[in-house]
């Protein structure tokens, strides 16, 4: 176990997102905001059988993040397992490769996933989590973090989970306020990341439904939890890290104003990124439209607008509606 977590207390974590978090759209959104603290790979999943290569493995996380320390550093690694799963071997080819952040995702609520007795179905079956956990700690010797929902069905192992991953050496753990069969109904309860910073002396890391400056303050008020992971919040305003970080009063007009800004510039650097990527327009259209599930929210008849976006033929039709919208 590493006794020093290499993240600073209120560090803001922009979250690890299946069909999102890609190189790509990493790299768009370091180098557009960088006050964000931390970024995460989407999760890898790890093989039953036989073992990655190093090239699929550098694929997954991306070359140029790779190639560059410094970006390298500020991405956590994360895996998705189950009991059957190599994991000793997989958590020794990432080691060998330099990565120091390997993260455990155990909040996946995907049907999926969870037949397949991985993501937060292991909060169900603590033997299986044990032996999970304790591959990676014995095979990974850097910083390793688990990210987890507070239950699967229900919150009763939610406490038994903490103190085994305290017992067995994880160096920190981002709590999502919602069982895996909540999904995203209701909102977050906060109360359970208040009651996991009493319960463990190790870094909690808040998250669940915090879309404003005020959400961070008050989270980070409500629980003392050491830092904050942010996901639908993140994706919706990407710029939310330099707002909270600046410290500068808002109205809510004020706000408005800097999302017509900073909407072009986003996707002005997501289309820089992903042409480097992909020649095809087509496909960067795809990806821009999966980026606009929650970013028009706050426009005047966002439907509307949120539906001029999705039904758009052509990037060119996309871009025309950013500056229609935005200007």
């Amino acid at each position: 176990m590493n006794n020093t977590f290499p993240i600073k207390r209120n560090s803001l974590l922009f979250a690890p997102m299946e069909g999102i978090t890609d190189e790509a759209y990493r790299l768009a959104v370091m180098n557009t905001f960088p006050e964000w603290d931390l970024f995460s790979t989407d999760f890898l999943r790890v093989p039953t059988e036989g073992s990655f290569s190093k090239k699929f493995i550098l694929e997954h996380f991306g070359k140029t993040a790779y190639t560059n320390l410094d970006l390298r550093n500020k991405t956590a690694f994360q895996i998705l397992a189950n009991e059957k799963g190599n994991t000793p071997l997989a958590c020794q080819q990432i080691e060998n490769l330099g990565f120091k952040h390997l993260d455990l995702n155990l909040g996946c609520p995907s049907k999926r996933v969870n037949q397949h007795l991985g993501g937060a179905y292991l909060l169900s079956d603590l033997k299986s989590l044990q032996k999970i956990i304790k591959d990676i700690r014995t095979n990974y010797p850097h910083h390793f973090t688990v990210k987890m929902r507070i239950g699967y069905r229900d919150d009763s192992n939610f406490l038994d989970c903490i103190k085994l991953f305290e017992n067995e050496g994880v160096d920190a753990i981002t709590i999502h306020g919602r069982t895996r069969d909540q999904l995203y109904k209701g909102i977050a309860d906060w109360k359970y990341i208040k009651m996991a910073t009493k319960a463990t002396s190790i870094p909690i890391i808040g998250n669940g439904d915090i879309w404003t400056v005020a959400d961070i303050e008050n989270i980070f008020d409500y629980t003392n939890c050491h830092s904050i992971m942010l996901g639908r919040g993140a994706l919706k305003t990407p710029w939310l890290a330099p707002l909270f970080k600046k410290q500068k009063s808002h109205n809510k007009d004020d706000l408005f104003e800097i999302r017509k800004k900073k909407i072009p510039l986003y996707f002005s650097s997501l289309k820089e990124e992903y042409s480097k990527k992909c020649s095809q327009d087509a496909l960067i259209l795809k990806r821009f439209k999966s980026f606009s599930r929650n970013i028009f929210d706050d426009f005047p008849q966002n439907e509307i607008v949120k539906r001029k976006f999705m039904r758009s033929k052509n990037l060119e039709e996309f871009e025309e509606y950013l500056d229609f919208f935005c200007k």
